[in-house]
């Protein structure tokens, strides 16, 4: 386990199948509709060349358009920013161009099968990422209350944090049945998980995450309490999430996308970029050699829209920033939704009104990050009074919370990620500029490490970003607070539209943001198959009957539904 805090859970050394993000509140095999050989479906020949909007370039964006094109439909993409969205890779001015930094999504758990699915048809690589005590990791040091500890493995950590690891294990087991979830989820027994989700969700919808956890004997401590929100569990400390809905943590632990970590080798926005000029080997009406990119003159997508509307016939008109106007049968909107609320233009029509209010009432995170490049991986140098590493991954309550340690080996130039932070700790760092955060951050580390010269090892100007000071972003992503599971289930089960009413279908939401699993790229991914299959069958098209798709079984296995009064 990577985690200061880990969970007893089974593995497939057990003797069970690994887990995936299978559910747990709409548990369907996503990567084996990818797998299928009969592919994700067609459309009448008819429609071949039909143009469907797909607004916004992110994952989730080009995954749909590529699939569509696929079809032989033809999407039209537009982006206001850079394609990749929140998949955003950077250089270091001046230093070794293969050194990058990851300003959005940087690790991805092997749960996350549907994204794996493109990241091996892209031709990407993983390796493990360096997460506190992950087994890649060669050091971790947890500092907290000016009290530092170093660990090689969680074993070295004092008593007290096996203790709290102890605490959420059992706070897990006797509050959300965690163990028969994990095994119905990896062996895919869908009764069993809609049996125990569906009384989880009545009995857990209002409750924080904190509540839960003081609910529970196993955290009567509040000391325990406070350090499993400084250290927490997989990826670092949780506080952050404190305020948030106990179900959007089942759902990331359930399924283990807080465990086992890879980073994608030369950059995440590898993947959108890739599959922007893919050929696909396998495409209906247009000719071998069709990619997303050879459907856009110039190469490029359309600009930002700024204005969207309905208009005779239930079609969707759309404006960009050029003053281009468009009109299509069908359209995709991948941006975060609360793009629709500012940015754009909207027509009321465009989606019914308590989806409007569940657009209205999502909540985002906030979140920071700050990169340095340097000279070389000094950190796995050793102290030679101690033995120790030089540095550590670190995890900390002072204000730099999170610093990971990122190389390609030990000769060449190497980044740290000074900083990584959520909500009011991101706050934080609003007001300052990338020099200024740098400043702080140093001064905190020299604190934990008064030995070492960090400082005289860096070679280039920092680079950093704050999601929600981002204007195409607002926020890093979605976290439902107590009381909207109602909310994501509106937006979620958008792309089923035969129960709308007629002038009220043809737009199709997705993003990581309309998911259960917002801030994971697989959520990303299975809202765009879900878009797909709506877009498909909205102009006529049908799945083969061997490969039903994400609409095709919904009745059998829709979310959860809680009554509205």
């Amino acid at each position: 386990m990577t985690s200061t805090v880990p969970t007893a859970v089974p593995h497939p050394g057990d003797g069970l199948p690994p887990v995936t993000m299978f559910g747990p509140d709409f548990p369907y095999a996503y990567d084996d509709y990818l797998a299928h050989p009969a592919g994700l479906g067609q459309v009448p020949a008819t429609e071949h060349g039909t143009e469907v909007a797909v607004i916004g370039g992110g994952l989730s964006g080009l995954v749909t358009a590529y699939e569509l094109m696929k079809m032989g439909l033809k999407p039209v993409v537009y982006e206001a920013d850079q394609l990749g969205g929140r998949l955003r890779t950077v250089g270091f001015d001046g230093c070794d161009p293969g050194l990058t930094a990851e300003l959005g999504a940087m690790r991805f758990p092997p749960s996350s099968t549907a994204l794996q699915h493109y990241i091996d048809l892209v031709g990407l690589e993983t390796r493990p990422f360096p997460n506190p005590l992950a087994p890649c990791t060669p050091s971790t040091v947890v500092d907290l209350k000016g009290e530092s500890h170093y660990a090689e493995s969680a074993d070295d950590l004092p008593e007290v944090y096996r203790r709290v690891a102890d605490a959420w294990a059992r706070c897990l087991e006797e509050g959300a049945d965690f163990s028969d979830m994990n095994r119905a989820i990896r062996e895919r027994d869908v009764p069993r998980i809609r049996e125990i989700w569906a009384r989880l969700v009545e009995k857990l919808d209002n409750q924080t995450f904190y509540g839960f956890l003081c609910d529970s004997p196993a955290f009567s401590s509040f000391r325990d309490r406070e350090i499993f929100g400084q250290v927490g569990f997989g990826t670092g400390g949780w506080d952050t999430d404190f305020p948030n809905s106990i179900l959007e943590i089942l759902r990331v632990v359930y399924t283990e996308a807080d465990d086992h970590h890879r980073g994608i080798v030369g950059g995440s926005q590898q993947l959108p970029l890739r599959l922007w000029t893919r050929e696909p080997e396998k495409i209906v009406h247009w000719p071998y050699g069709t990619s997303l990119s050879s459907l856009h003159p110039g190469g490029g997508p359309r600009p930002a829209v700024t204005r969207l509307h309905r208009t005779a016939g239930n079609r969707i008109t759309v404006t960009d920033a050029d003053g281009d106007i468009r009109t299509y049968r069908a359209a995709v909107f991948t941006a975060q939704s609360w793009m629709l609320l500012s940015k754009i233009q909207c027509d009321d029509a465009l989606l019914p009104i308590d989806h409007w209010t569940a657009v209205e009432r999502t909540h985002y995170m906030e979140s920071s990050k700050l990169f340095v490049p340097v000279d070389r991986p000094f950190w796995k140098d050793k102290d030679p009074e101690t033995g120790r590493d030089l540095m550590s991954m670190t995890l900390t309550d002072r204000m730099t919370r999170g610093t990971y340690l990122l190389d390609d080996g030990p000769d060449g130039q190497a980044a740290i990620c000074l900083s990584y932070t959520w909500c009011d700790d991101s706050l934080k760092w609003l007001p300052l500029s990338a020099n200024e955060r740098m400043e702080v951050m140093l001064k905190s580390l020299g604190e934990i490490y008064p030995n070492l010269d960090i400082r005289s090892h860096i070679i280039g100007n920092p680079v950093t970003v704050s999601w929600e000071n981002e204007p195409y972003f607002m926020g890093a992503f979605k976290a439902n607070l107590p009381g909207h599971y109602r909310y994501q289930r509106r937006l979620f089960t958008h792309f089923v539209q035969d129960r709308l009413p007629e002038d009220r279908r043809g737009l199709f939401l997705a993003g990581d943001d309309i998911s259960w699993t917002a801030g994971w790229a697989e959520g990303a991914v299975q809202t765009a198959l879900n878009a797909v299959w709506g877009v498909m069958r909205h102009l006529g098209g049908t799945t083969d009957p061997s490969n039903p798709g994400p609409g095709d079984v919904f009745d059998e296995i829709a979310p959860v539904e809680l009554p509205e009064d």
